[in-house]
């Protein structure tokens, strides 16, 4: 009995000492602290061991905290300064919690590793506390829509890291702080991408030294009380692309933007007091202008005909002005442009109407007391236009009194809020289309981060949005496999919204996201506190079982890799017959994974998880158990390559390892199925990218960057694999982007070795994509490196046009042949370049890779350069234009939001 009792005393201090390793005694204790002082915290808070037990919204690292998300749960309560005990904490969110109340406390500075601050729709009020500003790694601080009042607090100039600063909708006051030698300011932050203080109260002049801040891609201080010029260095700004300075009193000149070349919304001054002028001569050269609101500007003279034609022009709002005269519409006008607003002005005459379709406001100008046919012109009618997301077709069912119906037809109860877009490209918001693009991407972008999301439901009524106001879309996520989300659903959907994860495409501009609390979550299963006994025998018991299962665990791997030494025999064994005594399988370095594993990482291969596909069958995303996620291609049956294809593929990329490259991770070869598993390429396709569907605009330096990376990994097939390949499928589809935009070459289904006794060719059937296909091997059926270089030349007239190889019958080396001129500016191409490119701005070296792309898809192979001269060539293009072919890509795409640091949750750059 003694001996007993012994034994159970030393396995109480065993399981006590294992409680007190898994979470260090201060992070417990801060957790303690915040939940006594919050009501409604996850009933999951229970037990004594916060990254053992599974709190919900906690999320440890090594058994220290790192990450506090809670948003959306109806938290109520204050910050305690106890969190100065959290020293490990990396991300801290409690958005959309409008209980929280009170002031943010002072020892928050002392969370040195936070990254991401996030307090989005709470309550908090009192002063920003001024140690924030020893915060020297955060990258993202949004307090926006909160009630903070008092002065911005001059030290947040200290945080160098940081690439967003959201202090929207708040009270603060005062003027912007900028540093003068030793105080520090908001100028400082040089590596800042979005610059949010609209909405406040604040005072005083527009500080000059902000035009030195030339990261700055979104500048927000509209809404304030803000006076004075506009300072005359912010043309400086280059990489900026929304403005928005409206709704102030500032005075002086009207601001010229015309070095602005990627500005695509001007929102920026209008309701200002600015002294009369004409309209600026320089609205004309903002190329990659899409919208222009300038609203009580004291614009007088002639209305700026030439700014009809800006290739992607769409809204024009310059109503309340003194322009006069006759306005001249003609044929000159963009197609895009939809909307013309010129009610309140002088405008007497009007000419060209009729080569117009778009909508032109013209109610209270001189023209309207006019007879003739103006009717529709000089009545307003207000919209009644409004969206809701229609169902699929399936049979409606009744649902219980509070549960929702989604688009699917299944009662849930979904996870609501707002989303507010504060500037909008397009002016026909009755149009579904854009709407119905809007909830494609947000599903996307839930599934990329495998979120439990099933289908999401957006609803506007009566969408009349002035220039000042948001459109407000109403949205609904409905659960995936369930009736309700659990707090860790919740958490991770506030989150990824909260933190602008989510990128909205084009025409959609910046947006923020108030959640609604929600109250039907799941409930995690609650530890047991019947008794300290009881815990002690389930620990014990749980220790030896843990003791059992790696033993278990042992004979499994050995198992294991026993059945995939013989699964990978019998394959090879199949191959041999259909080779007729082919070599054995080579997959050196690579992985066999078995159809149950993939089940598992895709979720049995839903609808949910697929991100492509193509007559060869599938992809699908995956996630393994580390959390990596993988790339899955399932062949369909009919289109299954016979066993030798398969086997080949598998050992070409086994044997190929470059950055340019997709890499392997694995195969399956199981019950029938051909199983392809790579590494997952987070941006999409080029394809994707030109077209517009990823919402990544490629500008000029980009896509030198992209034709480079795709070059040399084709460059390292052709002279540094063993024996060379031949890619024989290069086209836009199957270059992928990783998150910093770096080119990767992929899908080497139809690729061919070249071995020595073959010479320089393979004679073999003709397969590949109409368009890119060299013309010499589809006539003589002898596959050389040059076809690879013919396909790279189509590819390269791709990236600068934007269009299909073949479209409406005609084939775009041809049509680029017949029209180019070599003694005229830009080779005669303009009709043909696409507009994002950057037109308008100087595009160094674009004539050299005009050049280079018709040498490469001359009709002789032996006419085309090779792989390795083409990669030569374009790294001198970029050398020419100033950039280094090998620096960081990220930097020059305007659009393009760079990969966050550290070990935040999800990883892309947010756009708001």
């Amino acid at each position: 009995m003694v001996q007993r009792s012994q034994l159970f005393l030393l396995l109480v201090f065993i399981i006590f000492s294992a409680i007190a390793a898994e979470t260090e005694n201060q992070d417990y204790v801060a957790l303690l602290s915040l939940k006594s002082i919050w009501q409604n915290t996850p009933p999951s808070w229970v037990g004594p061991d916060p990254c053992g037990k599974g709190w919900e919204g906690i999320g440890c690292t090594n058994s220290r905290v790192t990450s506090i998300m809670l948003s959306s749960i109806g938290l109520t309560g204050s910050l305690s300064g106890d969190f100065v005990m959290l020293s490990e904490l990396q991300t801290l969110d409690l958005s959309y919690n409008k209980g929280l109340t009170g002031p943010i406390p002072r020892s928050i500075g002392n969370l040195k590793k936070l990254l991401n601050l996030i307090l989005v729709g709470c309550s908090f009020s009192g002063p920003i506390p001024d140690t924030i500003g020893s915060l020297k790694q955060l990258l993202y601080l949004s307090l926006n829509s909160n009630h903070f009042s008092g002065q911005i607090p001059p030290s947040i100039g200290n945080l160098s890291s940081l690439l967003w600063l959201d202090l929207t909708d708040n009270q603060l006051n005062g003027p912007i702080p900028i540093s003068d030698g030793i105080t520090p300011g908001l100028d400082m932050l040089l590596n800042a991408r979005h610059l949010l203080l609209d909405g406040n109260q604040l005072t005083g002049s527009i500080p000059s030294t902000l035009g030195l801040v030339q990261t700055l891609e979104v500048l927000r201080i509209d809404r304030n009380a803000l006076s004075g010029p506009v300072p005359s260095n912010f043309n400086n700004l280059s990489n900026l692309n929304q403005m928005f300075l409206s709704n102030n009193k500032l005075t002086g000149p009207l601001p010229n933007l015309t070095g602005m070349i990627f500005l695509s919304y001007v929102r920026d001054i209008s309701n200002n007091t600015f002294d009369g002028s004409d309209a600026p001569p320089w609205l004309p050269t903002l190329q990659s202008l899409t919208t222009l609101i300038m609203e009580s500007t004291q614009l007088q003279g002639q209305f700026p005909v030439a700014l009809f034609s800006l290739p992607l022009l769409q809204t024009v709002v310059l109503k309340k002005n003194q322009l006069n005269g006759s306005l001249v519409i003609g044929t000159s006008h963009s197609n895009q442009l939809k909307l013309i607003d010129l009610q309140f002005n002088s405008i007497s005459d009007l000419e060209g109407k009729e080569a117009y379709n778009g909508t032109l406001k013209l109610e209270d100008n001189p023209i309207c007391g006019v007879k003739g046919n103006l009717n529709s012109y000089c009545t307003v009618s207000l919209s009644n236009a409004s969206y809701s997301t229609q169902k699929v077709d399936c049979e409606p069912v009744p649902c219980s009194s509070d549960q929702i119906s989604s688009p699917y037809c299944r009662c849930a109860y979904p996870y609501t809020g707002s989303l507010f877009f504060e500037a909008l490209s397009f002016s026909d918001l009755g149009n579904n289309t854009y709407y119905i693009i809007l909830e494609e991407s947000l599903m996307r972008s839930f599934h990329s981060h495998q979120l439990p999301v099933d289908s999401i439901s957006l609803t506007l009524s009566n969408p009349i949005k002035a220039s000042s106001e948001y459109l407000e879309v109403k949205l609904k996520v409905f659960p995936y496999g369930q009736v309700c989300f659990n707090l860790t659903g919740i958490y991770s959907i506030g989150f990824m919204l909260s933190n602008q994860t989510f990128k909205p495409p084009p025409p959609f501009g910046p947006f923020y996201f108030i959640g609604d609390k929600y109250e039907k979550y799941t409930e995690s299963k609650k530890s047991s506190r019947s008794s300290i006994v009881i815990e002690v025998v389930v620990g014990g018991s749980i220790l030896l079982l843990v003791i059992l299962l790696a033993g278990v665990y042992v004979l499994h791997t050995k198992k294991r890799a026993k059945r995939a030494i013989e699964h990978t025999s019998h394959f090879s064994a199949q191959l041999d017959q259909s080779n007729k005594g082919g070599s054995v399988i080579k997959v050196k370095g690579v992985g066999w994974f078995s159809l149950k594993e993939l089940e598992k990482y895709t979720n049995h291969f839903s609808v949910a998880n697929e991100i492509g596909s193509g007559g060869y069958g599938k992809v699908y995303q995956g996630s393994l158990p580390t959390g990596q996620l993988i790339a899955i291609k399932r062949a369909k049956k009919e289109s299954m390559q016979g066993g030798l294809e398969f086997k080949t593929e598998i050992e070409l990329l086994s044997r190929v390892h470059h950055k340019n490259l997709v890499s392997l991770m694995g195969f399956c070869f199981e019950k029938g199925e051909q199983i392809v598993v790579y590494e997952y390429v987070s941006n999409g396709s080029l394809k994707d990218s030109l077209s517009g569907k990823s919402g990544i605009r490629l500008d000029w330096m980009r896509r030198l960057r992209v034709a480079l990376g795709a070059a040399r990994g084709l460059a390292y097939l052709h002279e540094f694999a063993n024996p060379p390949i031949i890619h024989k499928d290069i086209k836009s589809n199957n270059i992928l982007l990783d998150e910093s935009l770096n080119a990767k070459v992929s899908d080497f289904g139809l690729s061919k070795p070249i071995d020595d006794n073959e010479g320089s060719h393979v004679t073999t059937q003709v397969k590949g994509t109409m368009g890119y296909m060299d013309p010499e091997y589809y006539m003589t059926h002898k596959l050389t490196e040059k076809s690879d270089v013919y396909s790279f030349g189509v590819l390269m007239l791709e990236l600068l046009t934007a269009r299909k190889p073949i479209e409406h019958g005609k084939y775009i080396v041809r049509e680029v042949q017949e029209t180019m001129d070599k003694t005229k500016d830009l080779y005669n191409l303009h009709e043909f370049l696409d507009p994002a490119i950057g037109l308008g701005t100087t595009l160094k070296g674009l004539e050299k890779f005009v050049d280079l792309a018709m040498r490469c898809v001359k009709e002789p192979g032996f006419d085309r350069p090779m792989m390795v001269e083409v990669v030569k060539e374009i790294e001198n293009i970029m050398e020419l234009a100033g950039v280094n072919p090998d620096a960081n890509s990220t930097s020059t795409s305007a659009s393009y939001e760079e990969t966050s640091k550290g070990n935040s949750s999800y990883p892309g750059y947010p756009y708001r």
